[in-house]
């Protein structure tokens, strides 16, 4: 059970939570657009489903290839100096929409999109770690899951708003520049609110297990020798697979058989699906200050793969409440996973830590893709069997960390 005395946040770290918990929102926006953006390419540039994917696939390669040059530089020049770094790349990569949308290039829209997710990288490689730090470990899978709370918020209003606008004549021709170009002067005005706030770098006391001397290479062996920590990259890595290639193919899913036009699959996506995420994620952060996070993250896994089975089942109702009992209970997977995997961690290593973690959005280009060759290939509903898949592995981890045998590392 959690320490319920310990604080969720320590007072003197409230200003330097809220601020880092604003990024959340952001890149929470940013990411759920791209499941607006692949329906949108399929019908105003007729691209097929799969190659609508390229979308996520792109944006999470920038993911991998960008998050270890992330956790260095944050190593060396502090967070507050990443989180700008961050925002000026989602910036650049939102005000690119501009030329893309004169030149109605997809593939200029890729280009785009890859520097929006280096971006993104950067700030998830920095604000994860830092609000997992900003008060006691015993409450930090709670505090990440406060913080991912508002990444929620942000994944409801970004299809609702920018679906809304594209989709506004139900065929999908809106411009897209519009809200991109928005976003990046807004996402410009908050990188200049943090050249001007100063964020205090956490000093954790040194112990046998830290490696403040080891250096970046070091660090890096160390981490890459810790089965603790190679357990949680890889479930977190098939997290995303399930998360996001589920977000991604949401419209296709409930579009596929006249369930609800693409409208309504726009703000269903948006208040019942990401909303349910939300509420469940803030519900989540409340019960794991008093249930261990372990214990939380089993039930949980035990309950997506449930949700999963019954959406491959395709039977009527079964398959639709299956689709939202697994955004009910996968909404405190990733801070969780995220937070027992660093738990043993410390200084330099962390940073490097979170640079590894934030690679595996890729995961999410690689479930969307697959997603959508068996969609292809079969239908939607059978599509699923690929996030189910991930929802089992991350269900194995969990039990591996309730039952004690992830300390063999």
């Amino acid at each position: 059970m959690s320490n319920v005395k310990n604080p969720l946040v320590s007072r003197q770290y409230l200003l330097p939570f809220i601020l880092i918990t604003s990024l959340f929102f952001m890149w929470g926006f940013a990411r759920a657009i791209l499941d607006v953006l692949n329906k949108h390419f399929q019908e105003s540039m007729d691209v097929s489903i799969v190659r609508s994917t390229m979308v996520q696939a792109t944006t999470y390669v920038a993911y991998a290839l960008m998050a270890l040059p992330a956790g260095i530089f944050i190593t060396r020049h502090g967070y507050r100096r990443g989180v700008i770094m961050g925002l000026a790349l989602f910036a650049i990569g939102s005000l690119l929409f501009i030329p893309g949308d004169t030149l109605a290039s997809f593939e200029f829209f890729l280009i785009a999109l890859f520097v929006i997710g280096c971006g993104l990288a950067v700030l998830e490689t920095a604000a994860n770690p830092y609000a997992a730090e900003l008060g006691s470990p015993d409450t930090a899978a709670s505090r990440l899951n406060l913080a991912q709370s508002f990444n929620g918020l942000g994944c409801i209003l970004g299809p609702v708003l920018v679906g809304g606008f594209l989709f506004s004549d139900n065929n999908g021709s809106g411009s897209v520049a519009i809200p991109y170009t928005v976003m990046g002067i807004i996402v410009m005005l908050v990188a200049l609110v943090f050249t001007r706030v100063k964020l205090p770098e956490i000093k954790v006391e040194s112990s046998d297990n830290d490696t403040y001397d080891k250096g970046t290479r070091g660090t890096i062996d160390m981490l890459w020798h810790s089965r603790h920590f190679r357990l949680g990259l890889f479930a977190l890595f098939c997290y995303e697979i399930a998360e996001i290639s589920i977000n991604s193919l949401f419209i296709n899913y409930v579009t596929d058989d006249g369930w609800m036009d693409k409208m309504t699959a726009t703000a269903v996506l948006s208040f019942d699906a990401l909303g349910l995420f939300m509420i469940a994620r803030v519900a989540g952060s409340a019960i794991m200050k008093r249930v261990r996070a372990e214990k939380a993250l089993t039930v949980c896994g035990i309950m997506t793969v449930i949700g999963g089975a019954l959406v491959v089942s395709d039977i009527a109702l079964l398959s639709r409440c299956g689709l939202f009992i697994c955004y009910a209970f996968e909404a405190i997977m990733f801070p969780t996973i995220f937070a027992i995997t660093i738990s043993r961690l410390s200084g330099q290593s962390t940073k490097i830590a979170s640079s590894f973690l934030m690679m595996t959005p890729l995961g999410g280009a690689v479930g969307t893709f697959l997603m959508g060759w068996v969609a292809d290939s079969t239908s939607m509903s059978t599509a699923f069997i690929v996030p189910t898949i991930g929802y089992a592995i991350v269900l194995t981890y969990a039990y591996m960390a309730m039952t004690g045998r992830l300390k063999n590392s």
